[in-house]
């Protein structure tokens, strides 16, 4: 691409992999919205210039930022999840919109099996167990069997489809809720996500974030999920009650819970690290070497396509 006919991005702040930072400066005309000392002054002197947004799906793009640039044209956003992003607004003006989906699936996958062994097993808590010293003098108890139990997937979507496939090789009996149920997928649906959360071992969340999914894990779920239950969590932290959840791990009234993401990020519940029977990753489900790369070849591809062709090669699906 021609240095003197480079398109003019904003970068609304930075990005996961410095390396996907490099590459867009050399291939477009970019500009960081966050090192600006009054980001709405700059927005309102300079926001025309704009033909192009990157972003991530944790930070998002709000309404304001879009309705301040009249020449916005794409929008290419790191990650699966566009729930921070506003995308009826975009679409209300033709922007395309696209993100980064299939190429993570795997690794996402993998880390709710990680999530889903380490709490059954308690191989985190068996670590602490170990260097505090306490195998000199007792006995770490036993924990759960993860073997032919039931799974429970909310969310049958690429990802949910990718953990399916490896409860196959623990010979685990599976069960989805949707909104519908998938045309993509044999296994049994549940209607009522209840009923899914009271014959299951194991709820495994994959669903989308967003308003509609907010606190669709409460306290009816938790219960119905039961003392022997656990909760693993790869979706969104707002798809949970993060206050209900507390209380169920505290009280036992569920097994435990593996959680690579929270309501209040980075923020974390000092009463929730508090408890032994929860596994907190700090939301890297995606963050391997190979995915994240995957995921920034997909940017540059979806503002190239749109630069090309006037349509971005992932756009964000519609409602």
């Amino acid at each position: 691409m021609s240095t003197t006919h480079r398109p003019r991005i904003l970068q609304i702040a930075r990005l996961p992999l410095p390396a996907l930072e490099t590459d867009l400066a050399e291939q477009f005309d970019v500009v960081f919205l966050s090192d600006q000392p009054d980001s709405s002054l700059f927005l309102a002197e300079r926001g025309q210039e704009f033909t192009g947004v990157v972003t991530s799906a944790s930070i998002g793009l709000k309404r304001e930022v879009i309705d301040a640039l009249p020449n916005l044209k794409v929008i290419s956003s790191f990650g699966v999840g566009f729930d921070a992003l506003d995308v009826a607004t975009a679409r209300s003006r033709g922007i395309q919109v696209g993100y980064t989906p299939g190429v993570l699936n795997d690794c996402v996958a993998d880390m709710a099996f990680a999530l889903l062994l380490d709490v059954s097993r308690g191989v985190s808590a068996s670590d602490r167990f170990v260097r505090r010293g306490d195998w000199t003098h007792a006995r770490f108890a036993p924990q759960s069997r993860v073997s032919g139990k039931r799974l429970g997937i909310v969310g049958m979507g690429r990802i949910g489809q990718a953990v399916a496939e490896r409860a196959t090789g623990f010979r685990m009996e599976m069960g989805y809720h949707n909104r519908r149920p998938s045309g993509e997928s044999s296994m049994p649906y549940f209607a009522s996500l209840v009923e899914l959360a009271r014959w299951a071992d194991y709820l495994v969340l994959t669903v989308a974030g967003g308003a509609e999914t907010r606190h669709l894990i409460d306290r009816t779920v938790l219960d119905a999920l039961g003392p022997r239950g656990f909760l693993i969590n790869v979706a969104r932290g707002s798809v949970v009650d993060e206050t209900a959840l507390i209380e169920a791990l505290a009280d036992r009234r569920i097994a435990g819970a593996g959680l690579d993401v929270f309501d209040n990020e980075p923020s974390v519940p000092a009463a929730l690290q508090a408890l032994d029977n929860v596994v907190l990753t700090p939301h890297t489900a995606s963050a391997t070497h190979e995915t994240r790369r995957a995921m920034a070849d997909l940017v540059l591809d979806n503002l190239h396509a749109f630069y090309g062709t006037g349509a971005v090669r992932a756009p964000v699906p519609g409602p």
